[in-house]
């Protein structure tokens, strides 16, 4: 039995992807899984294969950029299973491309489902993971790219929930919760796509990755969740941790 046995966490856009990668890994833990997203089918598939691994699983369908609604989202699932350990703000439903070619309701999506919906879950989230809770939020590379184009609108939100992670991870820390950023490299559907569609810049991309892979959602995503949350990195907090194969610096 490990020492994440029995805890709880709500990973949102878990129905696919680095989410459900997540999801699996703290599963492998003996963690229940809230399995938060926008759509049910993906979201009943996820917790089909947690059921698999005995542990609690349920689904819950929300488009986290209602914010309205995200509280009665968090009371529902401390409801269900009875307490609340572990978030993990992964769900991302902004748009990518060149900024002229932009609309600004496309722009203000990116703000409304990382920042502005990781601030509403955080702060609904704050009262059951007092005493020993963590918090994992999901920016990205792009962040620090020499050149950022078609990524503009996506790094600005990133950006933005970086820094609004330290500022958590300072000002609850005697609060005893714990929160750190991860930007992630890892084979997701919209990856797995493009790849087949643009072999030939896939190829560059890979290359220009020192481990010259894309990682896998759960054995190198998850697991290092699994890390950060977990009694070993119980002195890590606000910190921002690239998962992508030596690719990017955050100095």
């Amino acid at each position: 039995m490990t020492s994440l046995h029995g805890k709880v966490a709500l990973v949102t856009g878990a129905g696919q992807g680095v989410g459900e990668g997540i999801a699996l890994a703290l599963a492998a833990e003996g963690v229940d899984v809230a399995v938060v997203g926008r759509t049910l089918s993906k979201l009943e598939s996820t917790c089909d294969v947690l059921h698999a691994r005995d542990v609690k699983a349920e689904a819950f369908a929300c488009d986290v950029a209602d914010t309205g609604a995200l509280p009665g989202l968090v009371d529902e699932v401390v409801a269900t299973f009875g307490r609340l350990d572990i978030l993990v703000n992964n769900a991302y439903s902004g748009a990518y491309g060149p900024l002229l070619d932009m609309s600004d309701d496309d722009f203000r999506k990116g703000f409304e489902s990382a920042p502005f919906a990781a601030f509403a879950l955080m702060k609904a989230c704050h009262p059951h993971l007092k005493g020993g809770g963590s918090i994992v939020n999901l920016v990205t590379s792009a962040m620090v790219r020499w050149d950022p184009t078609t990524y503009g609108a996506y790094a600005a939100a990133k950006s933005a929930l970086r820094s609004l992670t330290r500022t958590v991870a300072v000002e609850w820390a005697p609060d005893g919760i714990r929160a750190n950023s991860i930007a992630p490299h890892a084979m997701t559907p919209a990856l797995e796509g493009w790849t087949k569609a643009r072999p030939e810049e896939a190829a560059a991309f890979v290359a220009s990755i020192p481990m010259r892979r894309i990682g896998d959602p759960e054995a190198d995503i998850g697991r290092a969740v699994v890390a950060l949350v977990g009694p070993d990195l119980g002195y890590l907090t606000g910190a921002t941790i690239p998962l992508d194969g030596g690719q990017a610096f955050f100095g």
